[in-house]
C-alpha cells in the first residue's frame, strides 16, 4: 500500500479529532441546542487475480465527515469530504437552517451523558503491518494456484486478496469525545469445474483484523476447489419434508433473520413478527445467541456506539428467551426504554440499531451425530435470493447441497426450496459444537426439523 510515513499518517487521527470538535462547536454558535459530528478515514487496497494474471488493482482513500444538529426537537444531518476556508462555519450554518425547517421528531436527541463511554478497553484492532501491493498479489496467486490443483477443477473464476484501514471519530456536544481504527484484510477464491451446463462453482474467503488470524492462501484455494467438485452432477429430489442441516457458512444466517427482528426500528413500526415476543421462550432453553462488542480481534468490535454509548456483551437469546431489542437512543425512548448501546451511523445518516459480532453459542453433539439419526434429509451448504417475510416470519429460500441417507451425505442437490416458519425453526434448532468465529456473524452447524423441500 503505502510507505511506512505514509502509514504512520494514516494512523494519526488528530487532525480528525480535531476538525470534529471545530463542527461541534460551530455548530453551537450558529444556533444548535445540541450537536455532534462524525468524522470517518478509510483507505484500503485490493488486488484481483484471474489465470496467475492481475486483472485489477484498486486503492481508495478518503476522510469524510458528519454533522447532526438538534434545535429543540428538530433534527438535520449534512456531510462533506471537502472542507476548506471558513468551510466549517458554513456547514454548521446550513445544518442548523436545514434543522429548523425540519419537521418535529420527539425521539431525537444525544444520549444521555450517564450513558456514555468512559472506559476504552484494548481491543486489538490493528494491525500495523499493512501489506504492499506485491504482497497481495502473491496471496491471491496462491490461493488461484491451490484451487487449480485440485482435481476436477476445470478453471478459476477469479481470485483475490485485500487489506485495509478504517476508523472514526465521533464529538458531542455533551462532552463526548472517542476514536478507533480498525484494521481488514482478506482473501477469496472462486473455483469452476465441470462445462457447459454442467458447470458448478464455489468459492471459500477468510477475512480478519490480523494478518496472522488469517486461513493461509493455499487452505482457502483448495477448499473452494474441493467445494466446487463436491457439486458436479447434482441430482433433483421429489417434494418432501424432512430434517434440515445448515452448515456454518449458512448457519449464521438463521441467526440473522431473528436479529434483523429484534432490530429496534422494525419493532417501532411494528413491521417485526417478533414485536410482541420479547421475554418469551422461542428457542430451546440450551440456545443462547450473544452479541458481543468487546471481542478481541473481532470484525465488528468497538467499545462505544455511534452515539458515543458504552457497548456490552449482551445475550439476546438466553436460556431460549428473547431478552432485549437492540436499540438506539431514538428507539429506545419511542419504545420507552433505555438504548442498548447498538446504534451505528454513517456520515450522511442519523443513529440507527444494529449489531456487533453475534454467535449462536455451540452445542454438545458432533455434526456427524447430528447426521446421524436421519434417514433422508438435507445438509444446505449454499442459500439462494432473500425470500423471509419479516413481518410474518415466512421463510421460502432457494438452496444447494447434499443428500443424507442413513446419517451419510451421499450426493449433491441443486434447485430446490427449502420452506417453514422462523418460529417452527426456531424451536427445533439443535446446534453443533463446532462453532468457530470468521465471520461476523458465527453459528456452528445447525439442525432444524421438518422443513419442506420443494423440489421436482
Amino acid at each position: 500500500m503505502s510507505p511506512s510515513s505514509t502509514t504512520s499518517t494514516l494512523l494519526d487521527q488528530t487532525a480528525l479529532s480535531a476538525l470534529a470538535e471545530r463542527l461541534v462547536e460551530a455548530a453551537k454558535r450558529a444556533g444548535a441546542d445540541a450537536a455532534d459530528a462524525v468524522a470517518v478515514r478509510g483507505v484500503s487496497q485490493g488486488v484481483e487475480i484471474r489465470d496467475g494474471k492481475v486483472e485489477e488493482s484498486e486503492r481508495s482513500e478518503g476522510d469524510d465527515v458528519g454533522l447532526r444538529v438538534l434545535v429543540g426537537k428538530r433534527q438535520a444531518v449534512i456531510s462533506t469530504n471537502d472542507i476548506s476556508g471558513d468551510g466549517v462555519a458554513k456547514l454548521a450554518e446550513r445544518a442548523v437552517a436545514m434543522a429548523k425547517v425540519a419537521p418535529d421528531d420527539a425521539y431525537v436527541g444525544l444520549a444521555d451523558p450517564s450513558l456514555l463511554a468512559k472506559h476504552f478497553p484494548d481491543l486489538d484492532m490493528l494491525d500495523p503491518q499493512v501489506p504492499t501491493v506485491s504482497e497481495l498479489e502473491h496471496r491471491a496467486r496462491e490461493a488461484e494456484s491451490a484451487a487449480l490443483a485440485v482435481k476436477g477443477v476445470s478453471k478459476s473464476g477469479g481470485a483475490s486478496a485485500s487489506a485495509g484501514i478504517g476508523g472514526m471519530v465521533l464529538v458531542t456536544s455533551t462532552g463526548f469525545h472517542g476514536s478507533y481504527l480498525r484494521s481488514s484484510q482478506g482473501i477469496s477464491v472462486t473455483a469452476i469445474a465441470g462445462d457447459g451446463t454442467g458447470m458448478e462453482r464455489d468459492y471459500d474467503f477468510t477475512s480478519a483484523i490480523h494478518a496472522s488470524d488469517l486461513a493461509s492462501p493455499s487452505s482457502v484455494g483448495r477448499l473452494a476447489g474441493e467445494r466446487t467438485v463436491a457439486r458436479l452432477n447434482p441430482r433433483k429430489v421429489a417434494t418432501c419434508k424432512v430434517p434440515v442441516v445448515f452448515d456454518p457458512r449458512v448457519s449464521s444466517s438463521l441467526v440473522g433473520h431473528l436479529i434483523g427482528a429484534a432490530n429496534g426500528s422494525s419493532i417501532t413500526r411494528k413491521t417485526s413478527f417478533l414485536k410482541d415476543r420479547l421475554g418469551q421462550q422461542l428457542f430451546d432453553k440450551s440456545i443462547r445467541i450473544i452479541d458481543d462488542p468487546l471481542r478481541v480481534r473481532g470484525l465488528r468490535s468497538q467499545s462505544f456506539d455511534a452515539e458515543g454509548v458504552a457497548t456490552t456483551k449482551r445475550a439476546i437469546v438466553d436460556g431460549g428467551v428473547l431478552t432485549t431489542w437492540l436499540l438506539d437512543c431514538a428507539t429506545a425512548r419511542e419504545l420507552g426504554m433505555t438504548t442498548t448501546g447498538h446504534a451505528h451511523r454513517g456520515v450522511s445518516s442519523s443513529p440507527s440499531p444494529g449489531p456487533y459480532n453475534l454467535h449462536l453459542e455451540a452445542g454438545t453433539a458432533t455434526p456427524a451425530e447430528l447426521l446421524a439419526d436421519i434417514k433422508e434429509g438435507f445438509y444446505v451448504t449454499d442459500l439462494i435470493g432473500s425470500g423471509v417475510n419479516g413481518v410474518t416470519g415466512d421463510y421460502s429460500r432457494g438452496a444447494a447441497g447434499f443428500w443424507i441417507e442413513n446419517g451419510e451425505l451421499t450426493y449433491a442437490v441443486s434447485e430446490v426450496t427449502i420452506a417453514g416458519h422462523l418460529f417452527d425453526i426456531f424451536k427445533s434448532m439443535i446446534p453443533a459444537n463446532d462453532l468457530e468465529f470468521k465471520y461476523g456473524v458465527n453459528a456452528p452447524t445447525v439442525r432444524i426439523e421438518g422443513l419442506t423441500i420443494a423440489g421436482r
